[in-house]
């Protein structure tokens, strides 16, 4: 399941998601040097989040394989981590999946916002995605990075302002690859299904997909849309929407 498009134009250029892409592909080139070993392992050890550093359920001077280094807990918790985490990835596929996903989902909800406001939004999302893995295992060494949670945030939004735009798909079975449109709503709560069954049958030893950060990512997104939508900005946007289908058809 992979979403190629959605029939919902943008009011306005996107200023804003554009940034926050291009402020990720900026940390990957000059900061994990595109994924390059030793940039990517040092960049993941120190600027992603460690839930026992964090917390200090985990002693300073624990030594973590990651890729060529070893990432080594200090005696102090390193709160800028929660934020730098947000712009960090741990290869292609990673970065790449999660900027198509906010490129499809984040013009139409900065949209109903406001750029200022959205990015707000953004970074709030992402730190309650950290706060929901740190705490599902506090006790973890392992790294967490990606931007997916705040990501997560960003169609929470989606999926309550603009429940029934159509999203165009690619399924795969297999070597088979079939096309199909459906509403927002269900696409988003299908990939919502996804993280938590992840979530609920993930090993506890910490590594692989940041199941809960999604979790938690989608549920802020869905709370916190309401204090940063602009209703008449919502309002238009709809009605551009309805015209743009409507024009479509004929």
């Amino acid at each position: 399941m992979f979403p190629l498009r959605d029939d919902n134009p943008a009011l306005q250029t996107s200023i804003a998601t554009f940034a926050i892409i291009g402020l990720n592909l900026a940390s990957w080139a000059f900061l994990q040097g595109l994924g390059s070993e030793p940039n990517l392992s040092v960049s993941v050890c120190t600027l992603g989040v460690i839930p026992g550093e964090l917390l200090g359920t985990v002693a300073a001077g624990t030594q973590v394989p990651m890729g060529n280094a070893s990432c080594i807990l200090g005696p102090e918790p390193n709160w800028l981590t929660p934020f730098s985490s947000m712009f960090m990835h741990g290869g292609w596929m990673h970065i790449l999946g999660n900027l198509w996903f906010l490129y499809i989902f984040g013009d139409n909800v900065e949209d109903s916002m406001g750029s200022f406001r959205f990015v707000v939004f953004y970074l709030l999302c992402g730190l309650a995605a950290v706060a929901a893995q740190v705490y599902s295992n506090t006790s973890s060494a392992i790294p967490m990075v990606g931007a997916s949670g705040a990501i997560g945030g960003v169609m929470g939004a989606y999926a309550l302002l603009y429940p029934k735009a159509p999203v165009h798909m690619m399924l795969v079975f297999g070597f088979f690859l079939h096309r199909v449109v459906v509403p927002a709503y269900m696409m988003l709560g299908y990939w919502m299904l996804l993280q938590v069954l992840g979530g609920a049958f993930q090993s506890t030893g910490g590594g692989g997909t940041a199941f809960w950060a999604h979790i938690g990512g989608f549920v802020a997104g869905l709370a916190l849309v309401p204090l940063f939508r602009v209703e008449r900005r919502v309002v238009h946007h709809r009605e551009h929407m309805a015209e743009a289908r409507s024009h479509r058809w004929g």
